[in-house]
Order: C-alpha cells, then sequence, then structure tokens
C-alpha cells in the first residue's frame, strides 16, 4: 500500500461523521505512535525504511 494509500485508511477510520479536522489529527497521532514504536525498536526491525514509509504516510495526511 502506498503512503497515501495509506494515509486515506488511516484518516477515514476517524472520519465517521464528517469531521475531516480531527480525523487529520487523530490520524497523525496514530502515526507519531507507529514512529516512536518503530524507533524503540531498532533492534527488532529494519527501521531505515519502516521509519521512511511511515514519515512518508505523515507527509500525506498533512496533505489532507
Amino acid at each position: 500500500m502506498t503512503p497515501k494509500e495509506k494515509a486515506m485508511k488511516i484518516a477515514m477510520k476517524f472520519d465517521k461523521y464528517g469531521q475531516t479536522d480531527n480525523a487529520v489529527k487523530c490520524a497523525l497521532i496514530c502515526v507519531d505512535v507507529i514512529l516512536n514504536d518503530v524507533g524503540a525498536k531498532d533492534w527488532e526491525l529494519d527501521t531505515g525504511t519502516n521509519t521512511n514509509y511511515w514519515q512518508e504516510v505523515k507527509q500525506e495526511i498533512n496533505k489532507l
């Protein structure tokens, strides 16, 4: 899934009442949690790839 597709999917999960601004804020919080978890587990994951992907997702969410 592309970062743009993932951004839309996450944001739409929060946009049940047509409150796109709140959906974007919630989606950004989710991605920040993911980025913090990925960074905390350097020894477990290839964080270079994962971090780049989630940074791109965050950029796409900010465009919504």
